[in-house]
């Protein structure tokens, strides 16, 4: 289950020992600073974003143009978080096909070690880390120069690796949805998500 624990320690939430970096779907959740509705509104219509959402959309938008072998699945963008899949794509796979390699045989093994190990100060190149970061810093740059914006982010981001095609249409559909299920959360606060009820 994902879920938005506070704590006063910093520590990674990310597996222990997993390289974010080997190809593979993901699906990332990154909400704002204290959950606050920085992005826009949800009506009937769908999701009608304001200047500071359409920054977070563009951002995300351009991911590909800064990290070559990564394609972008669904994503939208809510009032107070973001939902989308990031599929990372082997060097020569890159460019070629829209779709993540999440396929049984090509999903990422839990158990795989890193490589090269991400540490505070040492991202890995083109890892899932170092692609939310940059996104993150970016929309932060832009909200600070454009809207003068200081504080958009909530610490850290949630991820899960998509594990079957089954389970990649799934999270594809229930972002999708988002909007639409926003009008029907009390408590808006749709981010929190039990994978294995998708």
């Amino acid at each position: 289950m994902i879920t938005n624990n506070h704590s006063h320690h910093r520590r990674s939430i990310r597996l222990k020992g997993f390289d974010y970096s080997q190809p593979g779907g993901y699906f990332i959740t990154i909400v704002t600073c204290n959950r606050e509705h920085l992005f826009g509104v949800i009506n009937h219509c769908g999701v009608i974003l304001n200047p500071l959402g359409r920054i977070v959309w563009d951002c995300w938008s351009a991911i590909p143009d800064h990290f070559m072998h990564v394609d972008l699945g669904e994503f939208v963008v809510m009032p107070n978080h973001i939902h989308g899949i990031i599929n990372i794509f082997d060097d020569h796979r890159r460019g070629m096909i829209h779709r993540a390699p999440a396929l049984e045989k090509h999903a990422p093994a839990l158990e795989k070690h890193a490589p090269a190990m991400e540490r505070f100060g040492q991202p890995v190149a083109g890892s899932i880390p170092t692609i939310i970061r940059a996104f993150k810093a970016a929309v932060t740059r832009k909200a600070s120069q454009e809207l003068n914006i200081s504080r958009v982010w909530q610490r850290n981001y949630f991820e899960h690796i998509i594990s079957s095609d089954r389970e990649y249409e799934r999270i594809e559909a229930y972002i999708a949805n988002n909007p639409s299920n926003w009008l029907g959360d009390d408590e808006n606060q749709s981010f929190t998500v039990d994978i294995r009820g998708l």
